[in-house]
Formats: C-alpha cells, structure tokens, sequence
C-alpha cells in the first residue's frame, strides 16, 4: 500500500487537494489491501480552503507517516493591496518550503496541482526540469526556477520523478494517469468509470 500525502494550506483550492484525493482513494478501491492510503498533512489545523471551507487535516508537519506519493496542490494570489494568499505566501514560508524538500527526497513520486509548481520551484525540485502550472502563473513559474522550461499547454508533465499538472481540473487527470503509471490503464480506466469522470480517455 503507497502511502499518498496531500498538504494543505489556507486558500488551497478546493478541487486541487480534493481531486487528487477522491482519484487515490476510490483508485483500485475493490483489492485487500488497497493500493493507496490518502491522508492531508497542514503546518496547523483548522485549514481554511478557498471560499471558506474548513478542513481538519489528518496530520501535522511534524507527525506524519513517509509518503510514497507527495501532492502539492496550488490556489493563491494576490489581494487588492498586494498581501499574496495561498501558494504566494507560502512560497516565503520557510517551514512548508523545507518540509516540501525533506518530504520529497524519500517520496517515490512527487505531483503538484496548478499553483503548487511554485512550491517545488521554491523547494528547488524544477531545476533543470519542464513543468507546467495554472496558465496565469506561467511567468511567476519561469521567474522562481529560471532553469525550469514551462510547458505551457500541457495538462501534465512527467519527468520521471516530479509530475506537475495545469490548473485545478488537470489534477484529476494527471492523477489518473499516475494512478494508469503505477497500476496500469484499466485500473485508470475503472477509476474513472466508477468517478463518472467522462474527461479520461
């Protein structure tokens, strides 16, 4: 069983941590034992997502098991007065940053969802790598890992290791794939069928 970690932050978007989670969780959902455990992992708890939802992580930075699959999901910006929220404030949050990378250096695969490109870049897990994010933050991608070659119209990038996805709905499909990567297409393929997600091909 691969232990699937998805961190959380507030303002993370909602359908960048919940995609990922249902496409783990429901993926080979009829084998004892399962293939993939998910669990969130947050710096603290309550977390606030996007517009307002509360979310009691299962674990903190400091407690957690070692993930085999390592989510980074994105959501953030910028408000009226210029106070980044989201991936732009946690992208100078030392405590996430750090984790990320420490995280990332025993996981077998690392993914990212839109925004959440910016952390690995921040964690400096793109460099020398092509990556792709949310088509609005393309430049801010380029400006954090200059050795980094942004694919812009890709919904996923897989380099092996590192696996970033395009904005919010991308995620699905690149966990699809990941899921179509490690346990083959026709699991894929059921995981769909059973999510009514008629997107996958």
């Amino acid at each position: 069983m691969r232990q699937v970690a998805i961190l959380l932050f507030d303002e993370v978007e909602v359908l960048d941590f919940a995609g990922p989670f249902e496409v783990f969780g429901v993926a080979d959902r009829k084998a004892d034992p399962k293939s993939f455990q998910v669990f969130t992992v947050a710096e603290r708890g309550p977390v606030y997502a996007r517009n307002g939802l509360s979310i009691n992580p299962s674990y903190l930075l400091n407690d957690h098991p070692k993930p085999d699959l390592l989510i980074i999901p994105g959501g953030g910006g910028y408000q009226s007065d210029g106070t980044p929220y989201g991936t732009r404030r946690e992208v100078d949050n030392p405590a996430v940053v750090n984790w990320i990378r420490r995280q990332a250096a025993r996981a077998e695969l690392v993914l990212s969802v839109c925004t959440g490109s910016l952390l690995l870049a921040k964690a400096g897990l793109l460099d020398g790598l092509s990556a792709t994010t949310h088509y609005l933050a393309l430049d801010s991608l380029s400006e954090l890992s200059p050795t980094t070659t942004v694919q812009p119209v890709d919904r996923w990038v897989d380099t092996g290791r590192v696996v970033t996805s395009a904005g919010i709905s991308a995620g699905i499909d690149m966990s699809l794939y990941v899921v179509s990567r490690l346990l083959g297409k026709e699991v894929a393929d059921e995981t769909a069928r059973y999510m009514q997600y008629d997107h996958w091909v």
